[in-house]
């Protein structure tokens, strides 16, 4: 467990950070950047929860201790060290049954969604383009270096969760559809 007995260190107070391993880096490094946008979308979906059923609350606080997992994962450039905390290929596989289970609950699609509808929706569509945006990112950092397959793979299945979620959260009112050439 870690305790500390003051937040502020001073360690970044000339822009750096240091990495799991302790390599210092700038603060607007890569892979910095792409475990800030992982906790972005975890403090979103921090928001989300407060409007979403319990079904999707229960998953969502699941998902939240899976995104600590998976920055943890981040945080250690590869290396011959062990990392402490990996996302697996379970963590994927939950998602998609997760994915699964409520997706069967909803009616097929014949048209784009429009974000939106409920609150707990909008905001479930808002946490989808911030794990989309990390996903962006971490193409880029794998570009540079290698990054465990199941962080991909993770965040590409959550992100599909969090559009099934939304749907669900709809599912009172209904989904709303795109209308293509839709005049004011």
């Amino acid at each position: 467990m870690i305790r500390l007995d003051k937040i502020y260190t001073g360690g970044g107070d000339k822009g750096e950070t240091s990495l799991g391993d302790g390599t210092r880096v700038k603060k607007n490094s890569l892979r910095v950047d792409v475990y800030g946008e992982v906790d972005e979308a975890n403090s979103a979906i921090g928001i989300a929860i407060i409007y979403c059923s319990p079904k999707i609350k229960e998953v969502l606080q699941k998902i939240q201790n899976h995104l600590f997992d998976l920055g943890a994962d981040l945080c250690f450039p590869d290396s011959n060290q062990k990392k402490s905390l990996k996302v697996s290929k379970i963590h994927v596989e939950e998602l998609e049954n997760k994915i699964d289970e409520i997706n069967e609950s909803l009616k097929p699609l014949n048209s784009f969604i429009l974000p939106g509808g409920q609150k707990s929706s909008a905001f479930l569509h808002h946490c989808r383009c911030i794990v989309r945006r990390a996903e962006r990112k971490l193409v880029t950092l794998s570009e540079k270096e290698h990054i465990n397959d199941m962080v991909f793979k993770y965040l590409n299945r959550l992100s599909d969760f969090l559009f099934v979620a939304a749907r669900f959260e709809n599912r009172k009112k209904g989904d709303i559809l795109w209308v293509p050439g839709k005049k004011f």
